[in-house]
């Protein structure tokens, strides 16, 4: 009887780090799982159970098998149609079979998709789980995302950090097998401090229920982050508060600690006087501490941690972190004390030092050009020019405050801090920190016209500066963000009036001659527009998108409604043959030497061609004037009148004409019909 039960393997370390934690864990757990079920140890749906912690890395799967099931092995040999030669087994034939250890007369036949092949076919008995687990285990270690490894003590083995136990578990009992020089048992250690001795589990099963009640241990990483996520909830609404930290933050507290005890404390009121984004920063980065919001979402003067000691009087551990945290803040108001005494402006030249890029120049540089185009934007949106630039000429000077120097985080942020308190007005102020945003996929975007215009201009920048010296996206390296720039670009413009062919061009004129490669304005577009594909494919069909897209749209603020009509147009009977035929007039039109601007009526000789010739006349104008009032919708349905012209049309009427004047005129007939259809979208990219 070949017996399944619960197997167990954990891998007991010294710290390993918190911020790789998961990553390790479900690389390690995937692994061993992915291995047990190639060898049929276990059933394809079977879930690996992760544990994680800061001095462990365990996996356990259900089910699992003692020994391997039988094997049927297949092996391919030469071709029949070549086995046999005068009846005789060819040399590749016998040399198969002896290969095989059997007579030629033991193999069977098989048809192996392309032709029927000679085959030896055999049975090999299941290996227990013993003889493979510690090479599995191995192969896992190997395949862990860690990119520095270390060795410790006189051993030569390598890992993460220093290994010191190694824990195999088939329901009670141990499987035999060696990793890293280590022998695995059924012993393990507990927290750090809260527990002493071995750990001994009696088997696989019962692993979280030990460590936790015997180790004070809570191995698995998503139950150790909801406890956590629970306590610090409760503790907060007990304050009238909200948590101010995000999931990473979360995460790295989970893999610091293996009993989660939380904790309340305090700082001075006096600290509330410095911007509290510094102070949550320092709390959060520098120290692991949850920062408290009240109601109106400032900053309180109480914070919550997770300590990793229990105690019955806990006011040491307060009062420690709470000294520690002090030093931290009174730096973080030394900071910002010392950087009022130096106005914006007074740093500007201080940015004359700062290299932008070696081809493109300093930051103060760069600054001169985002006035430049800043107030460009402004202008187009009619916004105040003059604060646009003002913005601009401000936006990068906190980047040689102390307090961004300590924390690249928070530029933008003080700089709009110390422009309030050099008196700048609110709107500069506001676009300083704005003009960073959209940061990230999903992050808000500026608000106002003169915080837009900031942050276009910065983006743009970036993307012609460098675009423009040859630093290009490649693959997935994109050192410089230019498709993170591209989207936050695309993002704001979709929702503004404005061509952004024309931007990128007053956008490269800001750079001096010659700095920039020739084309890089078209080349940046053409790069613009393949990122807005991919941003639209949530919301419309490709084909929708290719044939909005075709035509290269400058205004981006009306491709949802170019699209919504599209979308519209294809839903209509004659939509499927007039994109046909537009089809076929796009290969009449390619294959054309040259395409006469006017259609002659006078040439006009088939019923067919007048007909289609007036049917176009009379719809043009209309056509024309709905898309100028920016009815795409109405345009596209007045065009689907054409159907039945169009039909006619090829129906018969010969294009390829022998005279050349009349080849000329359809020709010219038909351009026209295409040059109305392009003024939405390329009809003749739709698909059924």
């Amino acid at each position: 009887m070949n017996m399944n039960a619960t197997l167990l393997i954990e891998l007991l370390t010294e710290e390993l780090p918190p911020k790789a934690l998961p990553r390790l864990a479900d690389s390690f757990a995937t692994t061993i799982s992915d291995e047990l079920k190639k060898l049929q140890f276990v059933a394809a749906d079977a879930e690996p159970v992760i544990f994680a912690s800061p001095r462990r890395l365990a996996v356990s799967l259900p089910g699992v098998l003692a020994v391997q099931p039988e094997q049927h092995i297949v092996r391919k040999g030469p071709a029949v149609a070549s086995g046999l030669k005068d009846g005789q087994p060819t040399p590749a034939l016998a040399g198969f079979a002896r290969s095989c250890g059997v007579e030629v007369s033991a193999l069977t036949t098989l048809h192996d998709g392309k032709q029927d092949v000679y085959a030896y076919e055999s049975v090999k008995a299941g290996e227990a789980l013993s003889a493979v687990l510690s090479g599995i285990v191995a192969t896992a270690l190997k395949k862990l995302p860690a990119p520095k490894m270390m060795r410790w003590g006189d051993s030569e083995h390598q890992f993460v950090r220093p290994v010191h136990g190694l824990m195999m578990l088939h329901g009670a009992a141990v499987v035999d097998g060696s990793v890293l020089g280590l022998s695995s048992g059924n012993a393990t250690l507990g927290h750090r401090f809260l527990s002493s001795g071995p750990v001994v589990v009696s088997d696989a099963e019962s692993y979280a229920r030990v460590l936790f009640e015997t180790g004070k241990v809570v191995a698995s990483f998503t139950a150790r982050r909801e406890l956590i996520g629970k306590r610090l909830t409760d503790a907060a609404a007990a304050l009238g508060a909200t948590i101010a930290a995000d999931d990473a933050l979360f995460d790295e507290v989970t893999a610091l600690v293996e009993w989660p005890v939380v904790l309340e404390a305090g700082f001075e009121e006096d600290f509330l006087k410095v911007p509290q984004e510094c102070l949550i920063l320092t709390m959060q980065q520098n120290q692991k501490y949850f920062p408290l919001l009240d109601k109106q979402g400032r900053l309180m003067n109480r914070f919550l941690l997770v300590s990793n000691l229990e105690a019955t009087d806990p006011s040491h551990i307060i009062q420690g972190n709470e000294r520690v945290l002090r030093a931290r803040l009174s730096d973080a108001r030394f900071f910002f004390e010392q950087d009022q005494k130096t106005r914006l402006e007074d740093r500007l030249a201080r940015l004359g030092d700062v290299v932008y890029h070696n081809k493109i120049g300093s930051q103060l540089e760069r600054v001169a050009r985002l006035e430049v185009v800043a107030g460009s934007i402004a202008s187009l949106l009619g916004a105040d020019q003059a604060q646009a630039r003002r913005a601009a000429r401000l936006a990068k000077a906190d980047l040689v405050s102390d307090m961004v120097g300590e924390f690249p985080e928070l530029q933008g942020v003080m700089g709009m801090y110390y422009a309030r308190l050099d008196g700048e007005d609110a709107v500069v102020a506001e676009a300083i920190e704005g003009h960073y945003h959209p940061r990230f996929a999903g992050d808000s975007l500026p608000e106002g016209p003169i915080a837009m215009a900031v942050s276009l201009a910065d983006k743009l920048e970036t993307l012609v500066g460098i675009w423009g010296i040859g630093l290009i996206p490649t693959g997935d390296k994109d050192p410089f963000a230019l498709r993170r720039a591209a989207l936050g670009v695309l993002r704001m413009v979709l929702g503004l009036p404005l061509d952004l062919k024309n931007l990128l061009e007053q956008t490269a004129a800001a750079f001096p001659e010659g700095k920039l490669s020739a084309n890089v304005a078209d080349e940046v577009f053409a790069f613009c527009l393949e990122r807005l594909k991919n941003y639209l494919t949530t919301d419309y069909r490709s084909d929708e998108i290719d044939a909005v897209l075709a035509l290269s749209p400058r205004r981006l603020d009306e491709i949802d409604a170019v699209l919504s009509a599209v979308a519209a147009f294809k839903a209509l009977p004659e939509a499927a043959a007039l994109a046909a035929a537009n089809k076929r007039v796009q290969n009449i039109l390619r294959k054309a030497e040259t395409v006469p601007g006017q259609v002659d009526a006078s040439r006009l000789v088939e019923v067919a061609e007048k007909a289609l010739a007036e049917a176009i006349d009379a719809v043009a104008p209309e056509v024309e004037a709905r898309f100028a009032a920016r009815d795409f919708a109405g345009a596209l349905s007045l065009l689907a009148g054409l159907k039945a012209p169009v039909d006619a049309f090829f129906d018969g009427v010969m294009v390829m004409a022998e005279d050349a004047a009349i080849r000329a005129n359809r020709i010219a007939l038909l351009a026209r019909l295409a040059g109305l259809f392009n003024r939405v979208a390329d009809i003749s990219l739709l698909t059924d």
